[in-house]
C-alpha cells in the first residue's frame, strides 16, 4: 500500500466505525466516510484527509477500497468482498462466511494492535517515569496513568482466551463470542472517567520543555510509532467504545445456526451494558459534585449527607405539607435518588434555604389522590398525594398549585423507582470515598458567599 501512494495513486478508504478524537492531529471522521489515505507508512496509523481536514487516524477503523485492484494483505485490512460481489456462482451462504472471516480477523488484529499500546504504556512510559521521582509524584502518575496497569492485566488474559478460541484455518468458525462476556470490562469506567484529568494535567506539564523531552525519549526508547503520549491515552477510550461496533458487525455476518451465535449477540449486550455503565457513572460523578456544593448552601442541615445515599437530582419544586384542616407549610422540596429532601425558605432572605427534612423513599408508597375531602385528615384537598411508609404506616400528604405540578411530581416519584431499580441492574455504585471527597471540596470551596452559591443541583437528564 505504501508503495502504491508513492507511486502516485489515490488511495480510498471507507471508514469501519466513527473515529472520536480529542487531538488535534488526529482525523475525526463518522462510519460510512470516504477517507483519502495520503501515508501509510506505518503499520498503524495512517495519514488522510476527508472533507479537506487531514490527521492521523487508526488503520484498523478503516477498509480500503477493494475496487482499486490493489491486493492488500492482512495487515492492512484485507476486504474481499467486492472479488465475492464480482462472483456470478457465490452463494449467499459463502459470501457471509468470508465477512464474518473478515471481522474476526480485524478483530484479532486490532486486539493484537491494542496490546502493543498498552505494553507501551506501562513499559515505556510509567515504568521510566517510575525511575525519575524528582519530576513525577505517585499522585501526578496515577492522574495521568489512572488504572491502565490493571487494564493491560485485564487484557492479557482476554487476548489469550481470544487466541484459543480463534481458528486460524476456518476464521469464520472462530466462536470469540464468549471471551467477551468475561467480568472485568467495567474497569474501563474509572479510567475513561479520569481521562479529562490526565489530559490536563499532561497539558501542564507539556508546557515545560524537559518533561516534553522526557516523554519523547521514553517514545523513542520504546520505539514507538509517532504519537503523542495523549495520543497513546486516548486509545483505552476509543477502545472500550469500539466494542460494541465490532460486536455489532460480527452479530450481522453470525447466523443464526452458527454455534457462536448466542454467545455474539449476549456479548454485544453486555458490552452495550458496559459502554452505558460508563457514560451514566461519568454523568453521576459530575453530578455529585454539583449536589455537594448545593448541600453546603443550605442552613441548619440535619443528619446524612444528601451523597451518603444519593447521586443525582430527579426533581424540585414547590409543595405543600397538609398537616391538618386549614394547617399547610409550604417547602421546596428535592428528589434525589432514595430520598425526597424539603427545605425552608428564609424568610428575609428568599435566596437562602433551611433544611427542615426529608423522607426515604426506598420505604414509601405513592397514592393519587383525588380533589375532594379526605375522610382521615377531615381536610379538603386539591392536586394532592399521599407518601406512606410501608413499615410503620406514617404518612405524608403532599399538595400542589396547579394540576399539571401535581402531574410531574407524580411523574417524577415513579421515576425515582425506576431510577433505583436500572442502577441495581448495570451495577451503578460511586464509591464511598468519590462521595466524601465530593462534599469535602465543596466545604473547602465554599467562601461564605451563600447568595451566589444557593442554587439547586441540575436536573438529571433522562437516560
Amino acid at each position: 500500500l505504501f508503495q502504491w501512494i508513492r507511486s502516485g495513486h489515490a488511495v480510498y478508504a471507507e471508514a469501519l466505525w466513527d473515529h472520536v478524537t480529542m487531538e488535534e492531529e488526529e482525523l475525526a471522521f463518522k462510519a460510512g466516510d470516504v477517507i483519502r489515505v495520503l501515508e501509510a507508512s506505518d503499520r498503524d496509523w495512517w495519514w488522510g484527509v476527508v472533507a479537506d481536514q487531514e490527521g492521523w487516524f487508526p488503520s484498523s477503523f478503516v477498509r480500503v477500497r477493494v475496487n482499486q485492484d490493489l491486493q492488500i494483505d492482512s495487515v492492512t485490512n484485507k476486504h474481499v468482498l467486492g472479488n465475492v460481489l464480482s462472483s456470478d456462482t457465490c452463494h449467499r451462504s459463502e459470501l457471509k462466511d468470508q465477512m464474518r472471516a473478515n471481522v474476526v480477523k480485524e478483530i484479532m488484529s486490532t486486539e493484537r494492535i491494542y496490546m502493543k499500546h498498552l505494553k507501551d504504556i506501562c513499559e515505556g512510559y510509567i515504568r521510566q517515569c517510575r525511575k525519575h521521582t524528582a519530576m513525577f509524584t505517585p499522585q501526578q502518575l496515577n492522574t495521568i496513568f489512572s488504572n491502565i496497569e490493571d487494564i493491560y492485566k485485564f487484557h492479557r488474559k482476554f487476548l489469550k482466551d481470544l487466541e484459543k478460541k480463534y481458528n486460524k484455518s476456518e476464521p469464520h468458525l472462530s466462536e470469540i463470542g464468549s471471551c467477551f462476556l468475561l467480568q472485568g470490562f467495567s474497569i474501563y469506567s474509572e479510567y475513561c472517567n479520569n481521562h479529562p484529568r490526565a489530559t490536563a494535567e499532561l497539558h501542564r506539564l507539556m508546557k515545560l520543555g524537559r518533561y516534553r523531552h522526557f516523554f519523547e525519549a521514553c517514545r523513542l526508547l520504546q520505539q514507538m510509532i509517532d504519537i503523542s503520549l495523549a495520543g497513546f491515552l486516548l486509545t483505552p477510550v476509543q477502545k472500550i467504545c469500539k466494542y460494541p461496533l465490532q460486536l455489532g458487525e460480527l452479530l450481522k455476518y453470525t447466523p443464526e445456526e452458527h454455534r457462536d451465535f448466542k454467545s455474539v449477540s449476549d456479548a454485544l449486550d453486555a458490552m452495550k451494558k458496559v459502554a452505558r455503565l460508563i457514560n451514566e457513572r461519568k454523568r453521576r460523578l459530575e453530578s455529585i459534585d454539583t449536589i455537594a456544593h448545593w448541600q453546603v448552601t443550605i442552613l441548619h442541615w440535619e443528619g446524612e449527607d444528601v451523597l451518603g445515599r444519593s447521586s443525582e437530582l430527579i426533581h424540585s419544586g414547590e409543595l405543600n405539607c397538609v398537616l391538618r384542616p386549614g394547617k399547610t407549610q409550604q417547602r421546596t422540596a428535592f428528589l434525589f435518588d432514595h430520598q425526597l429532601v424539603f427545605c425552608k425558605k428564609d424568610l428575609l432572605r428568599r435566596d437562602l434555604l433551611h433544611y427542615r427534612g426529608r423522607l426515604d423513599m426506598d420505604h414509601m408508597e405513592l397514592r393519587d389522590l383525588l380533589d375532594g375531602r379526605d375522610s382521615d385528615l377531615g381536610a379538603c384537598l386539591k392536586h394532592a398525594f399521599k407518601l406512606q411508609d410501608s413499615a410503620t404506616g406514617e404518612a405524608c400528604i403532599l399538595s400542589c398549585r396547579k394540576p399539571e405540578e401535581k402531574q410531574r411530581w407524580l411523574e417524577a416519584l415513579r421515576e425515582e423507582r425506576q431510577r433505583v431499580i436500572e442502577d441495581q441492574e448495570i451495577g451503578m455504585e460511586i464509591s464511598e470515598h468519590q462521595r466524601k471527597q465530593a462534599i469535602l471540596n465543596a466545604r473547602k470551596s465554599k467562601r461564605g458567599n451563600i447568595k451566589s452559591e444557593c442554587e439547586p443541583p441540575h436536573l438529571c437528564s433522562a437516560s
